[in-house]
This record gives C-alpha cells, structure tokens and sequence, in this order.
C-alpha cells in the first residue's frame, strides 16, 4: 500500500485496521452467542432477525476490508462514519435482547477507548455522543427478554450474572488486545520521528561539508592556476638539472590531478543540482570507477566479481552512487592495510528486486557484542570520518540501505539498492 509510513502507524488508518480485526471477532462471537442461545439454551429469542443484523455487519465488513487496501488516504470522518454503522449494528442486536438491559450493552465503549488513542478529541465526542444516543434509545425502545432466569441452583449464578461476566471477559481481552496495538503504532511513529530527526542532523552536517569543499574547491584553483603557469618555466630555467626536473614534473602531474578532481567534484554538483542520472552500461560504470580508484590507490590488489548476466545491465546511474563505491572501496583498503594486506573485492550480483554491491576486506574486523559500530562514525586515525556517512546517505536517498557484517577473515559492506531506482528504462 501507498500510505506514507508514519500514517501506518497511527491515527484513522490504523484504527480502521483495528476495527476491521475487531469487527471479524464481532461477526464470529455474535453468530455463535445466537446460536448458542436459541439452539442450546433454548431461549425465546428472534434467531432469524438477529442472524439478519449480523449479515448486515458482515457486508459492511467486506467494503471496510475493501476500503482500507485503497491508496488514497483515510480520514477522521471515515472513521467515524465506520463507528457508527458498528454502533448501529450492535444497537439493532440489542434492541432485540433487551436494550439497556441486556449486560453487553457496555460494548458500547470499546470504540470510545480505541478513538481515545489515535483520532483528534472532536472525533472522540462525535463517538462518544453515538454511544450515548444508543443507550438512551436502547433505555426506552427495546424487545425484553423472556421473564425467567435461568438459574444454577448449584452455584445460583443466574443467566444475568453469567452474561456479565462473560461481557467483561470479552471487553477486558478486546481492550488490552487492540490498545495495546495502537499503543505499540505510537511507539513505533515515535522511533521513526527519532530516526528522521538522525537523518536531518546527519544531512545537515553533510551539507556544511559539502559547502565548505565548494569553498575550498573555489579558492584552491587560483594558487593551482599559478602554480599550472610557474612549473613549465622553472623546467625550463633548469633544464640542465635532471633531478630538479624529474621532481618539477613530478609537482606538474600532481597539479593536474588537482585540477582534474576540483573539475569532477563541479561537476558532480551539477549533476545533484540537475537531478539526471546518467545511462550507462553496468561494465562501463564498473570500469570508471575501478579505473578511479586504482588511480587513487595504485597499491591495491583489487578484484572484481560481476554476475555473467549482469555485463549487459544497463544502469541509470544516480548522482552519488559513484562516489559511496569509491568511499567504501577506500575504507576496505584501509582496513585491509591493518593486517599488511592490499586485498579489496568488489561483487555486484542481483538479488530478487535489488542490485547489491558487496566491498570485502582482509582487515581485523569488529567485534559487535564489544564495540557496535555506528555507520557515519569512524576510528580510523587518519581520514575525514564521514565516507560511511556520505554512503549511508547515497543509500537511504535511493530506498536502499547500507548493511556491515564482521567476521574473523575481514568485513563485508553491502549497498544494497532497489533495481526501480538504478535500472534504465
């Protein structure tokens, strides 16, 4: 279903849910109290009327289960409108019993103390108002009950007395059942605030990263630029000095690099700013960035493990994924250099709906029960701290999610992202 998540958890929808179970215990206790009382008890009641009101509750039931798997979004009045056509019921079936009389009247209050958790107090008055209207009407309108009482003369509990306790049983399990369920939707609704609210205070303090680099890319070029101008001529003035020169195009290449990575990290935000994936064939993504690294990293001993059926793949590469790989694959590298390794793997297979990238090391790894890891925190002595940060953020923008498995032999990150969200149309 299409419903934004926290309305899944609490408010009209979930208590339209809730009824929905409820009514379904409703239609299942009531035909059986019927029958049980006109076949067994033999008691003077309308069967065929009765079995006529729970019909009722039972093709109102099938449009409420019919409504609820609809995608456009359940409002207060629904919920009310779907209240009192259960209130109407129970009346119509009580109003055969013996009205006020009968002990179940006091189910009557259970749709008060489910509305009392998840709709406004404008909603709870309209159904509190219902009920109040139906008891008064059952007060004075009503079919009695046949006059005697059936009486255990044992234990001399009377019929009365029995219907009492059987309605607070009822009442008691159906209260503690669905509040609690309703109580469990606020819980959850509070976690996922608590985690949206992570989320924006991570993103925030990406974003005052992001701006300083831009900062820092902008003023880092002139100083590039002088220095792109004043390295061909010291080359010259020393041409007779070959390790001055050696050295000089050392610098010059390395300017270039400079250069080159402030040209992709402009062009990269132009690429978020615009929103447009690029198409490229899955090889040829996989090239660029293993080509990116190793130029990064030249030290490496890198491998790659792509599914056969996967070279062909055509990605519709968004902005970001490129840059969580390389951050991952320069973290495993890290890792890995801890135990005198240069080992990085990288797979990529398809997995049901969703393409996963698996980066393994040969580091020591963590111990979870000892230190838990927290993605987006780092305990690397060197470094930024924030390429699992940044990964994490590519993944959840994506609807994926960045999962971390440790062993004795190294650690496996898992990016695992939905194929709607990278594969071409």
């Amino acid at each position: 279903m299409s419903h934004h998540p926290l309305k899944q958890h609490i408010g009209p929808f979930a208590l339209m849910r809730t009824l929905a179970w409820l009514r379904l215990c409703a239609i299942a206790g009531q035909s059986v109290a019927v029958l049980v009382c006109s076949w067994w008890m033999r008691i003077d009641i309308p069967t065929l009327t009765l079995l006529l009101g729970i019909d009722m509750l039972a093709v109102f039931a099938v449009f409420a289960a019919w409504r609820i798997r609809q995608p456009w979004p359940v409002r207060e009045w629904e919920a009310v409108c779907h209240i009192g056509a259960d209130t109407l019921v129970l009346g119509y079936l009580l109003y055969f019993t013996g009205g006020a009389n009968n002990p179940f009247i006091t189910l009557l209050l259970v749709p008060i103390a489910l509305c009392a958790a998840a709709l406004s107090v404008r909603s709870i008055l309209a159904v509190a108002m219902l009920a109040v209207a139906a008891y008064l009407v059952l007060l004075n309108w009503k079919v009695p009950l046949p006059a005697h009482e059936w009486t255990n003369r044992d234990h001399g509990i009377t019929l009365l007395v029995a219907g009492m306790a059987v309605n607070f049983v009822i009442t008691a399990l159906l209260l503690g059942f669905f509040i609690n369920r309703l109580a469990r939707a606020v819980h959850l609704q509070q976690m996922e605030v608590q985690r949206v609210r992570e989320r924006a205070l991570r993103d925030e303090g990406i974003l005052a990263i992001a701006t300083q680099a831009a900062g820092a890319a902008h003023e880092l070029n002139t100083p590039l630029s002088t220095m792109r101008t004043l390295l061909p001529e010291l080359r010259r003035e020393h041409a007779s000095d070959t390790l001055l020169d050696e050295d000089l195009s050392l610098l010059e290449g390395q300017v270039e690099r400079c250069r080159t990575i402030l040209r992709e990290m402009v062009a990269f935000g132009q690429a978020q700013l615009s929103q447009e994936p690029e198409r490229l064939a899955l090889a040829d993504f996989l090239h660029g960035c293993v080509e990116r690294f190793k130029l990064l990293r030249p030290e490496a001993d890198f491998e790659l493990k792509v599914q056969p059926n996967l070279q062909q793949f055509v990605l519709r590469t968004p902005p970001g994924l490129r840059h969580a790989l390389l951050n991952l694959l320069n973290n495993a590298l890290d890792a890995s250099a801890l135990r005198d390794s240069n080992s990085v793997v990288l797979e990529v297979r398809k997995d049901g709906g969703s393409l996963e990238w698996i980066v393994r090391d040969k580091g020591p790894g963590f111990d979870p029960a000892a230190a838990p890891v927290t993605i987006g925190r780092s305990d690397k002595l060197s470094g930024l701290g924030i390429g699992l940060a940044l990964a994490e953020a590519t993944a959840e923008r994506l609807a994926g999610e960045l999962a971390i498995a440790s062993s004795e032999s190294g650690t496996e990150m898992r990016l695992r992202v939905p194929l709607v969200a990278v594969a071409a149309r």
